[in-house]
């Protein structure tokens, strides 16, 4: 190698060297800058210490209200001891509410004719004997011409029965035609008879019947009258149409109880008897308790099912005819005894359902606890999982330490 060129390989040596060297000068001031332009780390903050507090369970966020005296009873808080009964399972099926049957009358039209008047509406309540309806008849009236018409000759027959008793005593007249003409008296006396009770069941008041003595009193025109106290559930008529005999005119329905008629599954036929209590339950209303009145004891060929009545008390008329209805049906269970709370006791975060149970020796202390309901139990409601025998569980108020635990929650 020549001398230049050895010269030239040192230099570029030496530029290598000092690019290196520059580069990790560079990068230690660049970490440097890091190092010391970095906040120290901040220590932890302290745990909050207002109230109420939460805790974490392994499986759900549980919390702790803590209140003093003086909350407590501004809230209105009442607590209640749980207690243990037989456990029941619950048979739950769709209904329909439906008027008791037994509990309504038809008013009908005793005669054929026009109707004239009609001041019963749709759904207006009416006492029984009051005024439905007015019918115009021409056979009201011609029932009421034979009823006289029958009269005229029992009376005429009575005179000819009377003068023939004297002649017969007299030896002027025949033992013979005075049994002819006491037939005859009889026969009359039955067509009578025959018309008056023709005229009754037409709907003539027997008053009016009594008072009937000649033409110049008969009437076409018949009252149709409510049979039955309640609500008009159907009306048939209006003015000015053709009726015909023993066509029904109106519907009169007691609805101080109804029926809520269910579809019960073959599968459960075992557990639903005849007597048992069941509730019915529609949207907006508290259930309502009944009994068991009927079950069919026919199937239905294509639901396998069959309908089962239950019926239920309807003060305030809640319950409205056709109304969907939920009918549940308490059968013994296998579990053996469980918990059970009262209704208010339980309340629903999240689709969970939950209590609030009083700390033991803390008046003021209440714990949020995930419980599991099961069926209903009279007033109260079954816990299957969740609580033990004498814990206290809050009834009144729990709605107040709902919302203070959602507060906690939030972290507000």
């Amino acid at each position: 190698m020549t001398r230049p060129t050895l010269g030239l390989a040192a230099a570029v040596l030496g530029l290598v060297i000092v690019a290196a060297g520059g580069g990790f000068f560079w990068g230690e001031r660049r970490a440097a800058k890091r190092s010391a332009g970095a906040p120290p780390p901040a220590s932890a903050p302290p745990a909050p210490a207002a109230m109420p507090k939460a805790s974490q369970s392994p499986s759900e966020e549980s919390v702790e209200v803590t209140l003093t005296p003086e909350a407590v009873a501004r809230a209105g808080i009442k607590t209640a001891v749980v207690r243990h009964q037989a456990g029941s399972a619950s048979i739950t099926v769709p209904g329909t509410v439906t008027s008791n049957a037994y509990r309504e009358t038809k008013a009908t039209a005793l005669v054929g004719g026009i109707v004239k008047d009609v001041s019963a509406e749709l759904g207006a309540m009416v006492a029984r004997g009051q005024r439905m309806a007015v019918v115009v008849s021409t056979e009201l009236a011609d029932a009421q011409m034979k009823y006289l018409s029958a009269q005229a000759m029992l009376s005429a027959d009575h005179q000819k029965l009377t003068r023939t008793e004297k002649l017969v005593a007299l030896g002027a007249a025949s033992r013979q035609e005075l049994d002819d003409i006491t037939a005859v008296h009889a026969a009359h006396e039955t067509e009578v008879a025959a018309a008056r009770q023709r005229l009754l069941l037409l709907g003539l008041p027997a008053q009016r019947v009594a008072a009937l003595r000649s033409a110049d009193e008969i009437i076409s025109e018949l009252t149709v009258v409510a049979p039955g106290g309640g609500t008009v559930t159907s009306r048939a008529i209006n003015p000015g149409q053709v009726v015909a005999a023993g066509q029904e005119l109106f519907v009169v329905a007691d609805l101080s109880t109804v029926w809520v008629i269910g579809d019960l599954y073959e599968k459960d036929f075992s557990g639903v008897r005849v007597g048992a209590e069941a509730s019915a339950t529609v949207p907006g209303t508290p259930p309502l308790r009944g009994r068991v009145a009927y079950i069919d004891p026919r199937l239905d060929p294509a639901t396998r099912t069959a309908k089962v009545r239950v019926e239920v008390p309807n003060a305030g008329g809640m319950l409205r005819l056709g109304m969907y209805a939920t009918v549940s049906f308490g059968v013994p269970s296998v579990a053996g005894a469980v918990a059970v709370v009262p209704r208010a006791a339980i309340q629903t975060i999240g689709g969970r359902s939950v209590v609030y149970v009083a700390a033991d020796g803390d008046d003021g202390r209440f714990i949020e606890r995930p419980v599991k309901v099961g069926a209903a139990a009279g007033d109260g409601v079954e816990v299957t999982e969740g609580l033990r025998t004498g814990e206290r569980v809050v009834t009144e108020g729990s709605f107040f330490l709902r919302a203070e635990a959602s507060r906690t929650r939030s972290g507000s």
